[in-house]
């Protein structure tokens, strides 16, 4: 399995942070967070990044899509972390899109795939039930009424839920709670009555909504056709997802360290820059470790997820339980190595470090991967 880029991989990394630090500097981001933006990003950007194909940069071409491969469009991502760039990608595209790939009756990918590409319409997927992620804590209840389903619940944290015109809903239909069985994932019009979302904001100013579903009705044909495995499809969708924000966590983390190393060369106290000392020295060498090895897991998962390697959950979470470890222990280093100055609000380090600590924990912490990795291990 070759962790390399392709020609036409390798354009679209250069592409993206080309495209990125001109279009979605850092400071848009603090305009957005000040402006208190509801949709946490920009629309005219958004539509940009629709004309230049990243939507539709994974799908298969008999779907319509480009078949880049997520090695691809995990360097998009990372150039996203770079930039701390706010995009729906995650949310629509890698979330509800694979769910709809993998689940969706050919007329549901039909129906909702070729907007999704073309960014005219927007997904988001209802998954969490509470403050820690956990993917089988599904207390939202499905219930048969009639020809159709009812739809009673409450979620939180829904990437992107405002202004998304159609929710994916994890339900239970059948089983206790804290099982994998008896799910079900329902499209849901979040227009529909009995449909409330409300804002969320985090400490990193993105789009954030919670869910509640009072007897909301849906259709018979609203859910995805994959009764007897939507457990397996969520897992696999999921995965994918997890890939791409320790891609962004790779390319947040090494902003962050460039950010330091220069600092360190620019300080200086007792007529010396503070990097010549040694202490500070070894500090940087471990982080760079760190970097090193984060980089070569993040490429494994997104090989191992375009080879269809069975190792993919493994790998996943690997690479997100070292993001999500890293983007605590590096953000923290770079705060106290930047001395007073990298708690300021001026200082765009602190843009970067809220991102960094909604990403941590974003779709499961480095204890929920490091659990998840020992239960896949057998022990």
């Amino acid at each position: 399995m070759s962790f390399l880029l392709n020609d036409e991989q390798r354009q679209l990394s250069d592409s993206a942070r080309e495209f990125l630090s001109a279009q979605s500097p850092l400071s848009l981001q603090r305009r957005l967070r000040d402006s208190r933006a509801e949709l946490g990003y920009e629309l005219a950007l958004w539509q940009q990044v629709v004309e230049l194909g990243w939507p539709a940069a994974v799908f298969p071409e008999s779907e319509g899509g480009l078949a880049v491969g997520y090695q691809g469009l995990g360097a998009v991502f990372e150039a996203m972390g770079r930039s701390v760039a706010a995009l729906p990608l995650l949310s629509s595209v890698v979330l509800c899109g694979e769910l709809l790939l993998a689940a969706g009756s050919a007329a549901q990918r039909q129906r909702w795939l070729p907007g999704l590409m073309d960014g005219q319409q927007l997904l988001a997927l209802a998954i969490d039930e509470q403050g820690r992620h956990d993917p089988k804590a599904i207390s939202t209840r499905a219930r048969r009424d009639g020809a159709g389903w009812v739809l009673d619940g409450e979620k939180w944290f829904v990437i992107d839920g405002i202004g998304s015109a159609w929710l994916i809903v994890v339900a239970r239909v059948v089983g206790a709670q804290d099982t994998d069985e008896g799910l079900g994932l329902f499209m849901v019009d979040s227009t529909l009555a009995g449909v409330s979302l409300q804002p969320t904001r985090l400490v990193d100013s993105r789009n954030h909504a919670r869910l509640t579903l009072s007897g909301v009705q849906v259709a018979a044909d609203m859910r995805l056709e994959c009764a007897s495995d939507a457990a397996q499809a969520l897992d696999a969708a999921l995965d994918r997802a997890r890939v791409c924000l320790a891609a962004e966590g790779l390319g947040l983390a090494r902003d962050a360290f460039e950010r330091t190393t220069s600092y360190l060369k620019e300080r200086v106290q007792f007529d010396v820059p503070i990097g010549s000392f040694q202490a500070l020295q070894h500090r940087m060498a471990r982080l760079y470790t760190e970097l090193e090895m984060l980089q070569s897991c993040v490429r494994a998962a997104l090989a191992a997820i375009d080879a269809g390697d069975p190792e993919l959950a493994l790998l996943a979470s690997l690479a997100k339980g070292r993001a999500s470890d890293l983007c605590e222990k590096l953000m923290n280093e770079a705060i106290q190595l930047h001395g007073g100055i990298g708690v300021t609000d001026e200082f765009d380090l602190g843009l970067i470090v809220k991102r960094a600590r909604v990403l941590q924990h974003c779709l499961g912490d480095g204890v929920f991967h490091r659990n998840r990795y020992a239960c896949l291990k057998g022990f």
